[in-house]
């Protein structure tokens, strides 16, 4: 039978096979078998702390936008029209801006030998003010819908991804049926009945009618995450269900979540824009890029001879739409490790 000495901390180390070593060779094949511990230790440990530190998810982000020129300029210009849009309180006064003077209506663009930079509006209001009031309208207007149209469907695929069974199956099934209306339909409808319309009545509906499809996706990935180990471990261990959902699931979906709001506030926007072209968006006065648009949609002579009062309105909703789509995709091959760059 082989000898076995108890050590500081490391178990049990053979010690001989041989009953007649002297006490000195015992100690001494002993110490050597701890220095051998001691030092593959030591060498794990510090392989341990030179490993890289795992990257956040903001960091991750950054870097993909860092390394793509395209999404960071688009960043660099976008940042720039926020700025321009949200200091019009630093530059004038809103309510003169949007005040009627009929002593400058329809003025042509002066560049910078006069007042008007680009010129006035039918009203006689000064253009550059009207872009940056309705460059701030509409990109608050579409960040609103998509912040509240993501609030709701996050909580309602959710519940209906993590429950499953029959409560999925039932919401499932009502959120099909809401997916079968034409949305955008429906709030031409709503707004051509609402008596009173105003802007807030229009947030309210675009919002209503914009999470289906969102609910949809969050329910999708909520359903993968629900079949991994840790949410098994967590119910073994008898957390509540709301506790896994909202600190164990939820942020393990964050990723996609910020992509589709990314996106969404691109498409939110390109929304506003159309609908208050059409009649059905905005009320008549409010400022923002659709209704500058709309002025000239409802005059062929302001169409043809006037472009100051349209054209750039359209630059700055497209430039605007183009600098988050650039964004947004970027960040959506950032959280996919099989498309990111080295």
């Amino acid at each position: 039978m082989a000898e076995y000495a108890e050590t500081k901390g490391y178990g049990k180390i053979r010690i001989s096979d041989k009953r007649s070593e002297s006490k000195s060779e015992v100690d001494q094949e002993i110490n050597q078998e701890i220095n051998q511990i001691e030092t593959f230790d030591h060498e794990f440990l510090e392989g341990a702390e030179s490993t890289e530190k795992v990257p956040s998810l903001a960091e991750t982000i950054w870097k993909e936008i860092w390394n793509t020129k395209a999404a960071m300029v688009a960043l660099v210009v976008f940042a720039l029209i926020l700025v321009f849009a949200f200091a019009t309180g630093f530059f004038f006064d809103e309510t003169e801006a949007l005040r009627v003077n009929i002593r400058t209506t329809d003025r042509a663009p002066e560049w910078f030998a006069g007042e008007f930079f680009l010129g006035t509006d039918p009203m006689g209001r000064d253009m550059v003010q009207q872009l940056m009031l309705s460059a701030r309208n509409s990109f608050a207007i579409a960040l609103i819908v998509t912040i509240g149209s993501m609030i709701i469907g996050i909580i309602y695929g959710l519940i209906s991804g993590y429950y499953g069974g029959h409560i999925d199956n039932t919401m499932m099934r009502i959120l099909e049926f809401l997916l079968l209306i034409p949305g955008l339909m429906l709030i031409i409808v709503i707004v051509s009945i609402t008596p009173n319309y105003q802007t807030w009545h229009f947030i309210m509906f675009l919002t209503l009618l914009s999470w289906m499809g969102r609910a949809r996706l969050i329910r999708a990935k909520v359903m993968q995450q629900v079949g991994l180990d840790y949410v098994s471990a967590s119910k073994t261990l008898g957390t509540r269900n709301f506790i896994i959902m909202v600190k164990k699931v939820l942020p393990n979906i964050t990723s996609i979540i910020v992509v589709d709001g990314t996106i969404s506030v691109a498409s939110n926007m390109g929304i506003e824009t159309g609908l208050t072209i059409l009649g059905f968006g905005l009320p008549f006065g409010t400022p923002s890029l659709g209704n500058l648009i709309r002025y000239a949609a409802a005059n062929p002579i302001v169409l043809t001879n006037r472009l100051w009062q349209w054209m750039p309105a359209t630059v700055l909703i497209f430039v605007m739409s183009l600098c988050v789509y650039f964004v947004g995709s970027t960040i959506s091959r950032a959280v996919d490790p099989k498309q990111q760059r080295t």
